[in-house]
């Protein structure tokens, strides 16, 4: 009886050992993401700090790279015009409506392609020479078979999205472990359950990668896109600044870009961790 008893205590004490182990690692996890947090908005303001430092003591001409407290001022200036957020809203939408599109777009098409082996073969060589266009050269073709207006933006966004979006999530697809579809297979699965039950689980990191991918391309996108044709937006803001040399609006305008992709890249981030906490 006391030999049970001795050996509970001993098991009691491990398990408290191993969770005091634990408690110890996600401390040292917390920490280690808490000092890269640090460190990023230090890198962040320093920059900063030295772009202004420059600026004002004639290091750098402030009249060609502008500097922190002009663009802040001009920010200011753009705010009690009550143009700001117009221009901005219109970018993000645009931005957005061609990330959402070029993604769903990309996904159905890969979809497509892995269900029917025999299309994926003839379309291949199309999809490699399409991804090896320069783009940005089709934008005049765009405009003039949509016309001037967000449409062209937009449909320059999904130009340069879509056909990467279609090779990184088909290239999943395809690398999906062939041993667990056979299983599926061997039990009676249809290519339908094939697809839902081990291809599209197997593939989330694949799908979230192209749209990481995706953020960085659908801003090219849309900044290009208004470069071309846009009458309002950050690129349009972009384009009139450097017409003008007025530099300080062309650098607010873009400071302001990298703040909304850095939006849009920590949500399809906080996306990953849902779904990876789901999955789980």
């Amino acid at each position: 009886m006391s030999k049970l008893k001795d050996d509970r205590v001993s098991k009691e004490t491990q398990v408290t050992k191993i969770s005091q182990e634990h408690i110890d690692y996600l401390h040292r996890v917390r920490m280690e993401k808490i000092s890269v947090r640090v460190i990023q908005i230090l890198i962040f303001g320093v920059a900063f700090l030295l772009w202004e430092i420059c600026a004002n003591t004639k290091i750098v001409d402030p009249f060609i790279t502008s500097q922190p407290s002009r663009v802040f001022n001009t920010m200011v200036r753009l705010y009690e015009d009550g143009v700001l957020f117009h221009h901005i809203g219109i970018t993000c939408w645009e931005a957005f409506l061609g990330f959402v599109l070029g993604t769903l777009v990309g996904t159905i098409i890969a979809i497509m392609l892995w269900w029917s082996e025999f299309l994926c073969k003839i379309l291949e060589p199309y999809l490699v020479i399409l991804n090896s266009l320069p783009k940005i050269a089709l934008g005049p073709v765009f405009i003039v078979w949509i016309g001037a207006g967000p449409p062209a933006i937009i449909v320059m966004t999904l130009a340069i999205s879509l056909i990467v979006t279609v090779l990184e999530v088909l290239n999943g697809f395809l690398t999906v472990d062939q041993e667990k579809i056979k299983l599926v297979q061997t039990f009676g699965g249809s290519k339908y359950q094939v697809l839902t039950k081990v291809v599209l689980p197997a593939s989330y990191p694949t799908i979230i990668n192209a749209l990481k991918i995706n953020v960085g391309l659908s801003w090219v996108g849309v900044i290009v896109g208004e470069f071309l044709v846009s009458k309002a937006g950050l690129g349009y803001l972009i384009v009139y600044g450097g017409q003008v040399f007025k530099l300080d609006l062309v650098m607010t305008s873009v400071i302001i870009l990298g703040v909304a992709a850095a939006v849009m890249y920590q949500g399809v981030v906080y996306l990953e961790r849902m779904l990876v906490k789901n999955k789980a």
